[in-house]
């Protein structure tokens, strides 16, 4: 076990079933939605920001549902876990370059979160080269929803700022914060088990 609840294994103890379930569509979903959402920010329609928020929301909402239906259902399974994942730093990244674009985003912010998504892909990839498996942790699950939260207010800025910074901004550097915090977990975890692999080698 890593810091932060993170969980190494040298064999993936999860289904390796190639079927795909229900939680899995939804996690394509949010994949699904990131050109909408893209196209409504940038869109010169009436409340475009608003609808962009909306379908926002409703991908994020399949964030809970996808994980919770798998464990009641127990479909857990190993494509689940990497489409769940996956499918967050997608949504996360395409959102931000869309508020990038319309200046509701903090361009410093959005790397360093789009940074550390992509880190983290390199790392599982590394992980499963050599046959592990990285469970998604507790740690992860509140840095998607502090993400998904930032991005949401952006979508829907208040009119008036709160001292320097708008609502949204402030809650974007508490994500930018608990991203890193996240980030931190992966590799002291994965430092930790390649300790152990060295001793017991």
């Amino acid at each position: 076990m890593g810091w932060g609840g993170y969980r190494y294994h040298r064999h993936v103890c999860l289904s390796r079933k190639p079927t795909i379930s229900v939680p899995d569509y939804l996690a394509l979903s949010r994949v699904a939605s990131v050109p909408f959402i893209m196209a409504f920010a940038l869109a010169s329609v009436e409340h475009h920001l608003g609808i962009a928020a909306g379908v926002f929301a409703f991908a994020g909402a399949t964030d809970f549902f996808d994980g919770y239906l798998a464990r009641r259902w127990k479909v857990e399974s190993t494509l689940g876990a990497f489409l769940d994942t996956t499918a967050d730093k997608i949504l996360v990244t395409g959102s931000l370059l869309a508020l990038i674009a319309i200046d509701r985003a903090s361009i410093w912010a959005a790397f360093i979160i789009i940074v550390r998504e992509f880190s983290v892909m390199a790392l599982r990839g590394v992980v499963a080269i050599e046959g592990g498996f990285v469970r998604p942790s507790t740690w992860g699950k509140i840095k998607a929803a502090v993400q998904f939260l930032a991005i949401f207010l952006a979508f829907l800025r208040l009119p008036s700022p709160w001292g320097p910074l708008y609502l949204d901004e402030w809650v974007m550097w508490i994500a930018v914060i608990v991203t890193m915090a996240s980030f931190w977990g992966y590799v002291s975890g994965f430092l930790e088990t390649m300790r152990a692999d060295r001793k017991s080698s």
